[in-house]
């Protein structure tokens, strides 16, 4: 795959956090540029402790390395796989074409769920699953993550809100309460007949969501030790936005220099700015040797179900609010799109709109209708 060198913008959170304008202007221009022109910022200062998440890993790995039959009852497509176990080949990307990435999953809610909005959208706002005899760590570390990710976050989503020239809580506020989730990726070793037929780890896709927090994976060498990357073609790219000199935009690895994460935009924040933040087109590449495999994780922050997602006044040129009309309920957004990706069922639409057309059937037949 073709590989462009470019400057991303580190963002240091502390920068954001002072007292010193200077600074939080400093902070500020890297996410206009970052988000503006790559939909990707490097942050530095997180809170993520690199030693916690390598524990996690660990015990991750080692829920992975259970049978198929034990981890069954935990993938739960009841709950549109948004708790628990992801099983290899359920998931789909959008704008792919239509090869089912190879990965295994887990997914948790870092915080508990907001009961309302549970009532509203029970299977955006499940409880967490938990295996009562899953490996040390399993359950604490992917919480830890989350919770440290969701702070890092918070903190990005108000140096955007300055960046933009928004109130600091532009985009906070949106989020409280939402249905966020934290989701660790095994993207699964290739045989050798496999090896570079155009098997992606995870096809090319932008995320439905608002932000996303990505802390850094590691690779897995064919005995399952954690390794350096086997190759130069595997990992993480994003392509960057179109230009009239360059429709495609450019195909860029994003390697985040030592001690950072990595943040995205999502469609959710895409829209809210009315295109100045453009979610980031990413795929994952398998290498090109067999029998390795890597470990990742994200945290993937949510505007609340209740939402309306258009783009804030400030934006509504007639040529943005033509592109992003007609608005629509976040809640319902999310929905659409767990369908366009595999993890719901096609059937999940029919619970928007109204459902109680056979009411007046059954008054007028059996007078069963009350």
């Amino acid at each position: 795959m073709a590989e462009t060198s470019m400057n991303i913008p580190t963002v240091d959170l502390h920068d954001l956090s002072s007292d010193d304008p200077a600074r939080v202007e400093r902070g500020a221009a890297a996410i206009r540029e970052a988000f503006g022109v790559f939909g990707l910022v490097y942050v530095k200062n997180h809170g993520v402790d690199a030693a916690a998440l390598e524990r996690y890993y660990d015990a991750f790995g080692a829920f992975i390395g259970w049978s198929t039959e034990a981890k069954k009852p935990y993938g739960r497509a009841d709950l549109w796989y948004q708790r628990g176990w992801t099983p290899p080949n359920t998931e789909v990307a959008v704008a792919g074409n239509g090869q089912p990435d190879f990965k295994e999953c887990y997914f948790a809610a870092p915080y508990p769920p907001d009961e309302s909005s549970a009532l509203e959208f029970p299977r955006l706002y499940p409880d967490n699953l938990w295996p009562p005899d899953a490996p040390a760590y399993f359950q604490d570390g992917l919480l830890t993550l989350g919770r440290a990710l969701h702070e890092a976050g918070l903190a990005l989503l108000r140096g955007a809100a300055q960046a933009l020239g928004l109130p600091t809580t532009a985009f906070t506020d949106p989020c409280a309460r939402g249905p966020h989730v934290t989701r660790a990726l095994q993207y699964l070793p290739l045989k050798p007949d496999q090896v570079n037929t155009g098997i992606l780890w995870g096809e090319e896709h932008t995320d439905f969501n608002l932000l996303t927090l990505l802390p850094g994976g590691r690779f897995l060498d064919p005995q399952a030790r954690p390794a350096g990357k086997p190759d130069e073609q595997s990992g993480l790219y994003l392509r960057t936005r179109a230009t009239p000199e360059e429709p495609k935009g450019r195909l860029v690895r994003g390697t985040a220099p030592a001690g950072c994460i990595v943040a995205q935009v999502g469609q959710q924040l895409e829209i809210l700015t009315g295109g100045t933040f453009l979610a980031t087109p990413h795929v994952i590449t398998a290498p090109g040797v067999p029998g390795w495999q890597r470990q990742s994780a994200a945290h993937f922050m949510h505007v609340h179900t209740s939402t309306v997602l258009f783009p804030l006044p400030k934006f509504r040129t007639p040529e943005v609010v033509e592109a992003y009309a007609p608005p629509v309920l976040a809640g319902t957004y999310d929905i659409k799109t767990l369908v366009d990706i595999g993890l719901a069922p096609a059937g999940a639409l029919d619970q928007l709109g109204y459902r109680h057309y056979d009411r007046l059937n059954r008054m007028r037949t059996d007078g069963t209708g009350a």
